[in-house]
């Protein structure tokens, strides 16, 4: 089963059903993104210092499960990090999902709580307050992509004095943390440009420089059936009707090319459970491979059918062009 966090943004938007479900899948998270409060505790220090850190003794390229060391002594109240291998990817700013591989264990007796290398699915979590840790939020900042890093978080830094599980209030946490990309609102898919030949079909532009690419409508009449084509193929992994999917997106009306929603005009990408939108979305995409930019027409009766939403009319046909940067 995949994990994933406990906190997603969902930025305000048109396209989720109405009623939703619990997730069973809600019972196992990641542990990094069980956050206990949104802020550090009171009288928690921000500080960060460079150790003492344990070794990691085993496993140390980067992408390879690390083996670490107990610590020795006692921890430093401070946040601990050091960049054990730096990379010279994209730098990751406060607010940006990152995606990345990781193992967690306890200081004074180096048991492993959690990590991702065994389920062979990295952790795509956006680095914001109340949505993971604070020792996460505040060691990875200014990272580049690409990059291992090592941190110690202290209690109040990670799950309070209360702890979580088997962590227990006064643990503090060991992470060694191999960075592997970071997203944010100026986020673009970068595959193969795909053949837009068919004339009766939407031109969806192929920019890759995180604006808003165009989408030009055809005056003739709108499909009658779903319609889902790659702009910009990607070479990632399948997307499932289960997955939770990072997103960019920008919508227009199929009559007269009127935009309705866009995650680019917001300059905040979308976190969707691709179970909780519409009909079109889920159909579309499903099958469809990460790091790719596709073009959806739904028809009514795979969007919002008679009714209206919004800046959307009844009975209108609409087209998308969606971005999947990442599972999550």
């Amino acid at each position: 089963m995949r994990r994933r966090s406990l906190l997603l943004a969902v930025p305000a938007g048109l396209l989720t059903l109405s009623a939703c479900g619990d997730d069973k899948s809600d019972q196992d998270k990641d542990k990094v993104a069980e956050s206990p409060s949104a802020s550090p505790e009171p009288g928690a220090s921000a500080k960060i210092v460079d150790g003492p850190l344990p070794a990691v003794t085993d496993g140390q390229k980067f992408g390879e499960k690390p083996t670490v060391a107990k610590g020795t002594g006692k921890p430093s109240t401070d946040l601990a990090v050091k960049t054990l291998i730096a990379g010279s990817g994209t730098t990751v700013a406060e607010g940006d999902y990152v995606r990345a591989h990781y193992l967690g264990q306890i200081w004074d007796t180096a048991k492993v709580f959690d990590n991702s290398y065994d389920r062979k699915q990295p952790l795509v979590i956006q680095l914001q307050q109340g949505g993971v840790i604070d020792g996460w939020r505040l060691g990875l900042v200014g990272k580049k992509t690409r990059s291992r890093v090592e941190m110690a978080v202290p209690p109040a830094l990670g799950y309070g004095s209360e702890g979580r599980g088997d962590i227990k209030g006064t643990d503090t946490m060991v992470f060694v943390i191999d960075l592997e990309e970071t997203f944010n609102g100026k986020s673009s898919a970068k595959g193969k440009e795909v053949p837009q030949d068919d004339t009766a079909l939407p031109k969806v532009g192929t920019n890759t420089d995180g604006k808003a690419p165009s989408v030009t409508v055809p005056k003739g009449a709108a499909p009658k059936k779903l319609v889902a084509k790659y702009v910009l193929e990607g070479d990632g992994e399948e997307v499932q009707p289960t997955d939770r999917l990072l997103l960019q997106y920008k919508g227009v009306l199929w009559n007269g090319g009127k935009e309705f929603d866009s995650s680019y005009s917001r300059q905040q990408l979308a976190a969707f459970p691709l179970q909780q939108l519409i009909k079109g979305w889920q159909e579309g995409l499903a099958g469809k491979k990460v790091g790719s930019r596709v073009m959806l027409v739904v028809p009514p009766d795979k969007g919002y059918g008679d009714q209206a939403s919004g800046e959307i009319p009844a009975n209108s046909t609409l087209v998308f062009t969606l971005d999947i940067l990442a599972k999550m």
